[in-house]
């Protein structure tokens, strides 16, 4: 952006930062919301657990549709446009939630779900950093991503809450998730545009890391893999583990559950963003690992309370993987190269949170939900732990 249209633009300020932040956080929220619902879709609809599984997919291959498709548009068109069209298929994805009469809306409206999840995953990301103060841009870092994660860790706990206090679960969490995202729309006014648009930079992001990152992304990518596949087994298997093992069925009790995970996650990444990045890299793999054991023992003892605490440290390593490897990568990533390597990053990521949870779905209707999940919590604990060789990786200085 040349000097004089920097001058016309307005600064960014805190503001500015906190409205990009809340209409990050409110999309994010639309997209997790049938989580702790799921017990009472199966009784309306007679599906089992591989259903809510390809549920679960399929709104992830929506995320990475809108990355490939969508991940430039922002340069060609605006950033504030693009938002906008997130928060309008998000709005679409509720109103189907909402009528929720055939199984093909539930569906349509995760595909739609997953497509506005994309466009801020990409555009937002870059959004929430360059509606930033001078001197805060650590904090955008932080508040990016845990926005991202944490707005899937409040749209679970926001569906559970009202779903089990209403007296029509299954709508009256979606309309009121419209009313935020109408709020949202408003929100977007205070955002600064930061980018001249220009349409000749319209194009198919294809993934590609850049050869100056490759080196950190291949570090920085088995954390990534290893907490989005336990984002996404949670979400998906969770309920139904919650249900048949131990006996919970409360949309309450389960979304505050699975919140405890992406909310560790969110509030991990902005408490610890300060340490270095060698020691996050080692701390969150313990944590994951440590997970993964108490998740196993909670398998096994039937136990709410190892559950609980196997969410809460899943949720913190997994925060702090996911955070380290983006800020690594993009540190490591020229400018003009960052869209393709974070938008790299984030299928990586996707492809995660949706492969294992079908993997795991589709296994628990073999042997049993417990044993599939006992399978998932060892492969992702020694997953964990080789990529510890890599921790050298990462600077041991403290930002």
């Amino acid at each position: 952006m040349s000097d004089a249209v920097s001058k016309t633009r307005r600064p960014a300020s805190g503001w500015s930062l906190a409205a990009v932040s809340y209409v990050f956080a409110v999309v994010m929220m639309g997209t997790t919301m049938p989580t702790p619902l799921y017990p009472l879709y199966e009784e309306r609809f007679g599906f089992g657990s591989a259903t809510t599984t390809v549920l679960f997919a399929v709104y992830a291959g929506g995320v990475i549709l809108s990355l490939v498709l969508c991940g430039r548009l922002s340069d060609a068109l605006g950033r504030r446009p693009m938002l906008l069209a997130g928060v309008v298929l998000s709005l679409l994805s509720a109103a189907l939630f909402a009528v929720g009469t055939a199984e093909w809306l539930l569906y349509t409206g995760r595909v739609l779900s997953g497509l506005a999840a994309g466009i801020f995953t990409a555009t937002g990301t870059v959004c929430v950093m360059e509606n930033a103060p001078r001197g805060r841009e650590r904090l955008a870092g932080s508040l990016a991503t845990s926005a991202n994660i944490g707005g899937l860790g409040l749209g679970i706990l926001m569906a559970g809450l009202i779903g089990a206090w209403s007296a029509s679960p299954l709508r009256t969490p979606y309309l009121v998730h419209a009313v935020l995202l109408l709020l949202a729309g408003l929100a977007l006014l205070a955002v600064r545009e930061r980018v001249v648009p220009d349409p000749s930079k319209a194009a198919v992001q294809l993934p590609r890391v850049p050869a100056e990152s490759r080196r950190l992304f291949a570090a920085s990518v088995v954390g990534a893999v290893t907490g989005f596949a336990v984002c996404g087994v949670y979400s998906s298997v969770g309920p139904n583990f919650m249900g048949s093992v131990l006996g919970i069925h409360s949309s309450a009790v389960i979304g505050v559950v699975v919140f405890l995970l992406f909310g560790s996650s969110a509030a991990g990444q902005i408490a610890f963003r300060s340490l270095a990045d060698r020691t996050l890299i080692v701390a969150g793999s313990i944590c994951l690992v440590f997970a993964m054991g108490l998740l196993a023992g909670a398998l096994g003892a039937a136990s709410l309370t190892l559950l609980i605490v196997s969410a809460v440290l899943g949720g913190i390593g997994q925060g702090l993987l996911f955070m380290t490897g983006m800020r690594a990568v993009t540190g490591a990533t020229r400018p003009e190269n960052r869209t393709e390597a974070t938008t790299s990053y984030f299928i990586v990521g996707y492809l995660a949170i949706s492969l294992p949870a079908i993997g795991t779905g589709v296994l628990s209707e073999a042997l049993g939900l417990v044993p599939a999940s006992l399978v998932f919590a060892a492969a992702v604990a020694v997953a964990t732990l080789l990529g510890l060789v890599n921790a050298r990786r990462f600077s041991a200085n403290a930002g």
